[in-house]
């Protein structure tokens, strides 16, 4: 049986691409080029019907290592927790007052770009810290 090496990431949001530009704003990823035939996405939205236009959008890891990231719109808002989301990885490796320091540093510059801090979980017998956090749409998202 062949072992699945690749695979994306879903979001379903109300604005697809303000979602993923968020995103590839706190992972350094990037929008892929829009598809042949196309000079930009815009271009290649407005060649859809009108109910599809903005219904999705993604983005890549530039290196091709971390996996896609797919947002798409749905007409219902988030109404409970998550069951799955992403953990940011800032601090591997770091530990005490220098975790803290890094976490704290990358929670103000998500929140400059718009997500919200929820708390900071602090480290236990089993765990290091991190901060619990919502992305642009209520999302949660940890810093780790």
């Amino acid at each position: 049986m062949p072992t699945i090496k690749k695979f994306q990431v879903t979001f379903d949001c109300a604005e697809p691409e303000r979602v993923a530009r968020f995103w590839c704003e706190v992972l350094g990823y990037v929008v892929p080029p829009p598809p042949e035939g196309f000079d930009t996405w815009a271009d290649f939205d407005r060649s859809l019907p009108p109910g599809d236009q903005g219904a999705w959008f993604a983005c890549v890891d530039p290196s091709g290592v971390g996996p896609r990231l797919f947002f798409q719109r749905v007409p219902e808002g988030k109404v409970v927790k998550n069951r799955v989301h992403l953990d940011v990885r800032v601090a591997t490796g770091l530990v005490g007052e220098e975790r803290l320091a890094t976490l704290e540093a990358e929670c103000a510059r998500l929140v400059a770009l718009g997500a919200v801090r929820e708390r900071l979980l602090p480290a236990d017998e089993d765990n290091e810290s991190c901060i619990g956090m919502l992305d642009i749409e209520g999302n949660e998202f940890c810093l780790d």
